[in-house]
């Protein structure tokens, strides 16, 4: 029985050669062969200044946002300018988890990418693996730049202490692995890059503008406040408000507290969902594409304009 154990211990972290030579496991393949193609789609992003540019706009746009208010939040004495810029930090991370991954993927899709996957043994994970480091980076990379400038041009917000740095790190890192599966899973059941944007941009901007980003959500209908409540941004920007705001800004909070606890419980349920759709829809999407399907769209789209005939 233990010699039985062992082995089956050992085949799910190596492979055996006909040589009788180990070799790593196919998870540790995986995560390699992702990380690898993580590290070169970095590069590219980095060396694409039309792609750079986007992400730098939404910085420019919340600074402009933070310099033009000047009214105290209501209720406290913390500028509204501060709650403002955390709660965009909050949307530029759902931004790029649900509105930039799914047209990434529907791009490559269309591409043929998902067509290659097929031939490649253990190509969806990989891939995953890959588009998570990505916008992690992309991610993270923005929301330095955001706060850094902001703190130095416009007197923005920045955690005051060891407490408030690790809420920021925790918060920051749970609310994108609460968006990113998500934001993959809608990429694979988008049906093309001209109507992706169009899909997914009018219900993001619903959130931004019901979940308290932008405004103290008390402000809002209460019907409309608990159909925010739902969703992973009022609790990555009341988390992030947590870490960057003082205390004395709980007040405008709908509980009268920044509910930790509860933020942490809601992106860990949405952490789940969306690991569940994600590698489920990435794989039926990957099967049901073929070389007929794949010409026949871009004959449609080389017929409608949208690429070169």
């Amino acid at each position: 029985m233990t010699n039985e154990t062992s082995t089956a211990d050992k085949a799910e972290t190596t492979d055996e050669t006909p040589g009788g030579t180990k070799r790593p496991g196919r998870t540790a393949r995986h995560w390699r062969a992702g990380l690898l193609r993580g590290g070169i789609e970095l590069r590219h992003l980095l060396r694409n200044p039309k792609e750079m540019s986007g992400h730098l706009s939404n910085v420019v746009v919340a600074l402009l946002i933070g310099a033009y208010i000047s009214d105290d939040v209501p209720g406290t004495h913390t500028p509204m300018a501060h709650l403002v810029l955390a709660g965009f930090a909050a949307y530029l991370l759902f931004q790029i988890g649900l509105i930039n991954l799914p047209q990434i993927l529907v791009t490559e899709r269309e591409e043929g990418a998902l067509l290659r996957l097929r031939a490649t043994p253990g190509g969806i994970p990989a891939y995953l693996i890959a588009k998570c480091l990505l916008v992690v980076v992309m991610a993270t990379g923005t929301l330095a730049l955001l706060l850094a400038s902001a703190a130095l041009l416009v007197d923005g917000p920045l955690p005051r202490g060891p407490g408030d740095w690790l809420t920021l790190l925790w918060v920051t890192t749970l609310g994108l692995l609460a968006v990113v599966p998500l934001g993959a899973a809608i990429g694979a059941v988008l049906p093309n890059p001209r109507e992706a944007l169009a899909l997914i941009m009018l219900p993001t901007m619903a959130l931004l503008f019901t979940s308290g980003a932008v405004f103290p959500i008390t402000s809002l209908p209460v019907p409309v406040q608990q159909v925010a409540s739902v969703f992973p941004l009022k609790w990555m920007a009341q988390g992030l408000r947590s870490a960057l705001l003082p205390d004395s800004a709980r007040a405008a909070e709908a509980a009268g507290s920044w509910e930790l606890p509860m933020v942490a419980l809601v992106l860990t349920a949405w952490t789940v969902l969306g690991f569940l759709l994600a590698v489920p829809l990435l794989r039926r999407a990957a099967r049901r594409e073929s070389g007929s399907r794949l010409t026949a769209r871009h004959r449609r789209a080389a017929r409608s304009g949208a690429m070169p005939a």
